[in-house]
């Protein structure tokens, strides 16, 4: 028995170094990049050390099918079984061998880890080869075989003669060993015990994106693509090219014959270079609060606030997750009804981001979450998105994490405001924080109201009341604007359907010293609307935002869109029309009059927005 787990140990750990060593492989045949990027000794360790998360999620999958032919040696003679095991390693080595060269290659020309766009390429083989330089093709070729014999070599020559062949005595007691050894095998699998699985960002830690893409697996990096893979482009095309054009150019154009309102009547703030401090509130619905129509008495703290600042009274949440809600928010770009671009890296890196916008504009943006950023790719989303210091539940001790999700409110507006008084000396900085207890199943250390979700916006209201109450003593209010807005809505009350608008109401409210005065904009819109209302405000050039409309500005159309599952619903003046893409048919129509236009443009954005994931 202890031969047998010792066997399965062993081939675990052998693949380590096999992944290991291609980090500083990897880096050394980009070595301009690693240059350009200023990298340090520690730099080239610190990318092997936070490989190792998908380094062990893939040496788990490669240890599988050892571990079930080590389950059949407790039953069957081992000698064909060894073969098969030897056969096994043979093709593992050429496969992983395999993906490094080419991957090791592609990187120049792609600048992202390879994925499953290896295989559309290959759909023509005779045209691909004839772009590889033949010095390329060599070249690759050798580093192949070299990497594949040492692969191989490594197994057959250690770990093959750990195979057992000796009869087993104890059947059951062993068979029961090994199924063990493969329950804690899936353990790196998943990769680890916290509530995100294996994924891309779990190896980010650093703002230079060489050196997060040289900590990437590349063998999991085109598996995880191989199970994601979608031709976006080919998906929801209602429209021929040109009436598709005609009927979105609508929706994102300016109105060129509409009276813009004079400057001053559209500027909000005192000052076009604020400090930001943009709190993104988990599933804040306007359905909780009173000054939005919503219930009475839950948020007792926004509701005076919101007398205080810039209240969006006719916003709108583009999605129902916060993967989706957080792009749309921070990248002004819509949520998918059958995707969510956050989880494809090498697509959410092209994205414009207001973060990344404002730090070439002068500004530092940093992050604060208290929950797992491993979560959906959080990590290295953020990261891409241009924030160069990221503080999660990892960054709080034990004691500090008595939320299923992490660490509740209260720790995290303390940690926030220590955060933000720290910078009274500092100029242009954006610090973005992700509230977290108003989540699923909504614990919270504070009982008031009996309805659960209703607590937990309560909680995470008094915690907005004590921390604006506590910044305003400070000098730092003189020059704050302070962005309240809900990554997505909740269902409720209970009765409210995924497609109706209610279920996207959602809060936006801008405070501050820098705000000029408070007032209501009733415009309706969208999340994704952000990026052009704010940075408009601030003198920032924002073309690359072709999703985002300036709610300040009259001559922008005016229209809410939102996504469900595999539907959608189109709001504008004329009403609300909510579609769903299975069944081809229309769930909402209010009124019926004028319902076939605002779902025709709902189609024809949808066919855009699939149109350009799929070209990113």
């Amino acid at each position: 028995m202890k031969k047998r787990l010792l066997f399965i140990l062993a081939v675990f750990a052998a693949w380590l170094p096999v992944f290991a060593i291609q980090k500083p492989i990897f880096m050394l045949y980009h070595n301009q990049k690693a240059l350009a990027g200023g990298c340090t000794g520690m730099d080239w360790i610190k990318v092997v050390l936070h490989g190792l998360k998908l380094d062990c999620t893939i040496a788990g999958y490669l240890t599988v099918i050892p571990l079930l032919c080590i389950l059949a040696s407790v039953w069957y003679p081992a000698g064909r079984l060894r073969k098969a095991v030897t056969v096994y390693f043979g093709i593992m080595a050429a496969l992983v061998a395999a993906i490094f060269a080419v991957d090791v290659a592609l990187y120049a020309f792609w600048g992202f880890r390879i994925d499953a766009m290896l295989f559309f390429y290959l759909q023509a083989p005779s045209d691909a080869m004839a772009s590889v330089p033949a010095g390329l093709f060599i070249r690759q070729t050798i580093l192949f075989t070299v990497y594949a014999l040492a692969v191989f070599g490594l197994f057959s020559r250690y770990i093959m003669p750990l195979f057992p062949d000796t009869p087993v005595k104890k059947r059951t007691l062993t068979t029961l060993a090994c199924l063990l050894a493969g329950g804690i095998l899936f353990l790196p699998i998943r990769g680890g015990v916290t509530t995100s699985t294996a994924n891309v960002g779990m190896v980010y830690f650093s703002t230079n994106q060489f050196l997060n893409h040289s900590a990437i697996n590349p063998v999991f990096s085109l598996m995880t693509s191989l199970s994601k893979q979608q031709d976006f482009a080919s998906l929801f095309n209602f429209f021929p090219e040109d009436e598709r054009k005609k009927l979105v150019e609508s929706l994102i154009t300016p109105d060129k014959e509409a009276q813009p309102l004079p400057t001053e009547k559209t500027a909000l703030l005192h000052t076009t270079r604020p400090n930001i401090l943009l709190i993104i509130l988990e599933s804040f619905t306007a359905n909780a609060i009173e000054p939005l129509g919503g219930a009475a008495g839950v948020t007792p703290n926004l509701n005076r606030l919101c007398a205080e600042g810039i209240l969006f009274t006719n916003l709108y949440a583009n999605s129902f997750r916060t993967d989706r809600g957080l792009v749309a928010i921070l990248n002004g770009y819509p949520a998918q009804p059958t995707t969510s671009v956050m989880k494809y890296p090498a697509k959410s890196q092209t994205l414009p981001s207001i973060s990344r916008t404002l730090v070439h504009a002068g500004y530092t943006a940093d992050m604060l979450y208290g929950g797992d950023i491993n979560f959906t790719n959080m990590q290295s989303y953020f990261y891409s998105a241009g924030y160069s210091s990221i503080v999660a539940d990892r960054d709080f001790p034990l004691s500090d994490r008595l939320n299923k999700w992490g660490v509740n409110d209260d720790i995290t507006f303390a940690r926030l405001y220590s955060s933000i008084t720290k910078k009274e000396k500092e100029k242009r900085w954006l610090s973005t924080f992700l509230t977290l207890s108003s989540h699923e199943p909504f614990e919270t250390p504070y009982r008031r109201l009996d309805d659960p979700f209703l607590n937990s916006v309560a909680f995470t209201d008094s915690c907005i009341g004590d921390f604006i109450d506590k910044i305003k003593t400070t000098p730092v209010w003189n020059d704050l604007l302070v962005i309240l807005i809900a990554d997505h809505g909740f269902r409720y009350p209970d009765n409210l359907q995924e497609y109706e608008p209610a279920r996207y109401h959602i809060p936006m409210l801008w405070l501050g010293g820098a705000v000029k005065e408070a007032t209501k904009i009733t415009t309706i819109g969208n999340q994704t609307d952000l990026a052009a209302t704010l940075l408009t405000q601030l003198n920032v050039p924002h073309p690359e935002f072709t999703f985002s409309k300036n709610l300040a500005d009259p001559s922008y159309p005016v229209y809410a869109f939102y996504t469900y599952t595999n539907g959608f619903g189109f709001i504008d003046d004329t009403g609300v029309s909510a579609y769903d893409n299975e069944s081809n048919q229309s769930l909402i129509e209010k009124p019926a009059e004028g319902s076939r236009q605002r779902i025709d443009k709902g189609k024809a954005l949808l066919q855009t927005l699939y149109d350009d994931l799929g070209n990113r």
